[in-house]
């Protein structure tokens, strides 16, 4: 048998090492860092991944909302071990976005104790934008190897776009995350999902930022559409180096039966909000599975991060072999906290080390060619059992299969 075990490393890396029961025989499987010494008789797995150019130390990115809401809690992300942190967004001027509370609701397991979906009706960045420039320099001094990533939204406004996206990078950012998405927050500046829903209108933005931009731009996809595959293709087209999916889903998570009223209530009224955790993950899948279906068919070298539901290595296992590059997780850090990056990259490492996969791009996308159409299905089914009627009848499909004994048989069973 194996045993693993997390190493921390310089530079906030990982290695696992996975050790058989005799060592000398079964080697050191060391992830993250370092190279074998002998080679001959050991495999390395590693979880680093290089994605348009920005080098994480593992694929693990906590998604931009509350995770990420101030250096603090980016700084302590970055602690802790994850390969990148994609800051909670930010506009030009934070004067107009006013939260109110509750702003969170939770749909419970049967059992009552676990939570399986997740309502915010939270909005962007509260804080000032000259905040978070100073702040993106400090964190950026602080972990200079580490990726982090602005998560920008605006409204229809050139200049607007164009101005967040000079100061960001100005201050340092490594990449961009482009808010497409937001289900509930500002709809009535045409912002957030209100653009993302707009294929014609999101592939201007995206114009308007790659005419700025000197660093990796991904776009965030709204899963509240009918094909997701339009405004990906549109951001796509106007140059975007990759897209995040999926944002979360607009829902109601219920209505209370005492009061009447729909939660999270605040004085006794709601709006749809952002549907999270677990309970997504399907949906999150499908959708990713469609993007990486396009970009390799459309646009590839183009790349995904996904997201949605991801608790576990094996989640993010999901996600990676149906064409994600790297793999957000937000609501999981709100339920289980920062040092969850640490079973996560053991779980990934295990999985990968099971299957003999040395690198993620070893395994990325390789379910994707398990999709076909329902029509195909029922070919395939048919064709087997067609097959497997015709052994059990005794029919032969080569002349090597005739038999002396069988013959007068053999020969009845292809007569029509």
């Amino acid at each position: 048998g194996f045993h693993t075990r997390i190493q921390a490393q310089p530079g906030g890396e990982a290695r696992a090492e996975v050790r058989g029961k005799n060592e000398a025989d079964m080697g050191t499987i060391c992830a993250l860092t370092g190279k074998s010494s002998n080679p001959s008789n050991r495999l390395m797995a590693t979880l680093a991944t290089t994605v348009n150019g920005l080098k994480f130390p593992n694929p693990f990115v906590i998604a931009s909302g509350p995770p990420g809401t101030n250096a603090k809690v980016i700084n302590r992300a970055f602690k802790e071990g994850w390969g990148g942190v994609i800051a909670k967004t930010v506009s030009l001027d934070a004067s107009k976005v006013v939260n109110v509370g509750p702003r969170y609701a939770k749909l419970m397991a049967g059992d009552g104790k676990e939570v399986i979906g997740w309502e915010n009706i939270e909005l962007i960045s509260d804080r000032k934008f000259e905040t978070w420039i100073d702040e993106f320099k400090e964190i950026k001094d602080a972990y200079p190897d580490r990726i982090l990533i602005a998560s920008i939204m605006e409204e229809f406004s050139k200049d607007a776009w164009c101005e967040i996206v000079e100061r960001c990078q100005d201050a340092g950012v490594d990449s961009f995350e482009l808010n497409f998405s937001c289900p509930h927050g500002l709809p009535e500046r045409k912002m957030g999902a209100a653009m993302g829903q707009n294929p014609e209108v999101l592939e201007e933005v995206c114009q308007w930022v790659m005419s700025v931009a000197k660093i990796p731009v991904w776009a965030k996809m709204t899963p509240n559409v009918t094909h997701i595959e339009e405004p990906t293709a549109a951001a796509l087209r106007a140059g975007c180096h990759g897209v995040s999916a999926i944002n979360t889903i607009r829902s109601v998570m219920g209505v209370n039966l005492e009061t009447l009223r729909p939660e999270p209530s605040v004085e006794g009224y709601t709006t749809p909000g952002g549907y999270s955790s677990k309970a997504v993950k399907p949906i999150a899948l499908r959708m990713c599975m469609e993007i990486a279906q396009l970009i390799r068919k459309d646009f590839p070298g183009r790349t995904l991060s996904g997201m949605g539901g991801v608790e576990t290595g094996a989640d993010a296992a999901q996600f990676i072999l149906l064409g994600s590059d790297t793999v957000q997780v937000c609501t999981g850090v709100m339920k289980f906290g920062y040092g969850m990056i640490k079973p996560l990259c053991e779980e990934l490492l295990a999985f990968m080390e099971g299957k003999g996969f040395e690198t993620l791009e070893d395994f990325k996308g390789h379910s994707l060619q398990y999709f076909t159409t329902h029509a195909e299905l029922v070919r395939m089914q048919t064709a087997r059992k067609a097959a497997e009627a015709a052994v059990k009848e005794g029919m032969v499909k080569s002349d090597a299969e005739w038999d002396g004994d069988e013959f007068v048989k053999q020969s009845n069973s292809l007569s029509r």
